[in-house]
């Protein structure tokens, strides 16, 4: 008897979720092996539990890695608000309002797109250590400044072509009404504009807490190292490295990420299910 098409497709799907999902339950068990089994067990469990690595984890360096964490969190935190503020602005002026060379100015930001993110790297540093930023004593700025400045032209189309979406009706209706470009985007496009808002904080969130590159290029100081740069510590020059101690970190920092998207999920789907309007 041949299996009928659901059974088949939810074979391959359980397949697929498997090797999808692999190497996150074997992180989890190597953040429980010793370092000896770490070398001898390949397999998802450990034989024996050892949870000692995140203690080890957490205080190996003169820093507690608490400390890293927080200081991803105060970085994520600042860029997510970055982004949807200066990306929703810039977006409000490029999707609604009219004026001279508008669709100039899209286009250069989408051109913006064209340029890989590692080009800009040099240019960049030397800017932002000509204007002293580089080694400060909030030596942040460099990495949060350009959010506040609607630079993730990714984000600023996201939110255009939403707010292209939204009725213009709404807009001249309010302005029947006495409202001002002001009132517009703050009484109509703004709350209608909640699910563009939403995706863009999930999405700034992630890929600042993951980021390593140019976190590693601008902090130098072990006190203001984020967790993916702390992370690379625990393997050192002389080739000796601390795997378990750092899968066990690697794991709690997975833990922000998965509560952020969790709490955010129900509003971006339930935005998606409204289409960002309501009656």
């Amino acid at each position: 008897m041949r299996p009928s098409l659901p059974v088949v497709r939810l074979i391959v799907l359980i397949v697929i979720l498997a090797a999808v999902l692999y190497p996150l339950f074997w992180m989890i068990g190597t953040s429980f092996k010793s370092q000896e089994e770490i070398a001898s067990n390949i397999g998802l469990f450990p034989e024996q539990f050892t949870p000692h690595n995140f203690v080890e984890g957490w205080t190996k360096f003169d820093e507690p890695f608490g400390r890293f964490f927080l200081n991803s969190a105060l970085v994520a935190s600042l860029t997510v608000v970055g982004n949807t503020v200066s990306c929703l602005l810039a977006a409000y002026a490029l999707g609604r309002l009219r004026f001279r060379l508008r669709g100039f100015w899209f286009a250069i930001m989408i051109a913006t797109l064209l340029l890989p993110g590692h080009v800009l790297i040099i240019p960049q540093y030397i800017l932002f250590r000509t204007l002293g930023w580089v080694g400060g004593d909030f030596p942040y700025l460099p990495l949060l400044v350009p959010h506040f400045l609607a630079t993730e032209a990714f984000f600023v189309f996201l939110m255009v072509q939403f707010m292209r979406g939204i009725p213009r009706e709404l807009d001249e209706a309010a302005v029947i009404d006495g409202a001002s470009s002001y009132s517009v985007f703050r009484h109509v496009v703004l709350p209608l504009s909640r699910p563009a808002l939403v995706t863009t904080a999930i999405f700034s969130f992630i890929w600042t807490w993951n980021d390593f590159f140019r976190q590693l290029v601008y902090l130098s100081d072990l006190k203001d190292y984020t967790a993916p740069v702390a992370l690379t510590l625990f393997i050192d020059s002389t080739s000796e490295s601390s795997v378990g101690p750092m899968f066990a970190m690697s794991l709690l920092s997975l833990v922000p990420v998965f509560l952020f998207f969790v709490a955010f999920q129900r509003l971006l789907v339930e935005g998606i299910n409204t289409s960002g309007l309501k009656g």
